[in-house]
């Protein structure tokens, strides 16, 4: 007899197995449920992630099936994180524990999770003291990403926000300048990196958002001298951290 309520590395499988979960308080990044599963206790579950403005997904049952592995998922599928978050403010302390302006990276809407876990780990050799993601439309720590790393991530602070933009303001009150990785910006090494600094990492396909690169400070961008006119964002990042360490380093 198939199990109804499953828990793997990173997921909880059945009703009353994420209803549980829900109740306990711990951390999850989102909560899958197949499209028309809308009655029974899915109302209940839907109504606590609510409650807790945990990320509703309405996805293909299908879906679910692959993730399930066999498992009768019942419609409903958790997935947790595969490390704790940190707050910005967490953040920010451990930079001013260090006696060193902030440096951070913030990723817009990363949705691979080779990607972020990659990010993660360049970042955790630069130095950075934190990375803030948004709660919706972006991958989590999930144990891909924590296989990416290669066990940075045991070691890196990393901060989900439900307003990106909003928390982008809050750090420029702080004096720590926001500069967005895009195109058609100064180039990377021409620019002055010193004090608190903020690198902005887009969407692998779009970039940056509009509404961010709105509220970045500067833009800076890295030549293409090839055919192809961007770069995979972990490497991006990887080079432009690589500056910032190297100027904070002189």
């Amino acid at each position: 007899m198939k199990n109804d309520n499953v828990q793997n590395d990173n997921i909880v499988i059945g009703r009353n197995a994420v209803l549980e979960l829900l109740k306990s308080g711990r951390e999850i990044e989102n909560v899958m449920i197949a499209k028309g599963e809308r009655e029974g206790s899915v109302k209940s579950i839907i109504a606590l992630c609510r409650e807790k403005k945990i990320v509703i997904k309405d996805v293909d049952k299908r879906k679910l099936d692959s993730m399930s592995a066999g498992a009768n998922h019942q419609g409903v599928i958790a997935c947790v994180p595969a490390h704790s978050y940190s707050s910005v403010e967490e953040i920010l302390a451990y930079a001013e524990e260090k006696g060193e302006a902030p440096f951070i990276i913030i990723c817009d809407e990363i949705e691979d999770s080779h990607n972020l876990g990659a990010i993660i780990r360049t970042a955790e050799a630069c130095g950075v003291h934190g990375i803030i993601i948004p709660k919706r439309r972006s991958v989590g720590l999930n144990f891909i990403v924590a296989k990416t790393s290669c066990g940075a991530l045991e070691y890196m602070r990393v901060a989900r926000v439900g307003n990106l933009a909003q928390t982008i303001e809050e750090l420029k009150k702080k004096n720590i300048w926001i500069y967005a990785a895009d195109m058609d910006g100064q180039r990377w090494d021409k620019t002055d990196f010193s004090g608190g600094a903020a690198l902005v990492v887009g969407n692998e396909g779009s970039g940056v958002g509009r509404l961010i690169k709105e509220k970045c400070d500067v833009t800076v961008s890295l030549p293409m001298l090839g055919r192809v006119n961007s770069l995979n964002a972990s490497v991006a990042a990887g080079i432009i951290m690589y500056e910032i360490a190297r100027q904070r380093l002189s």
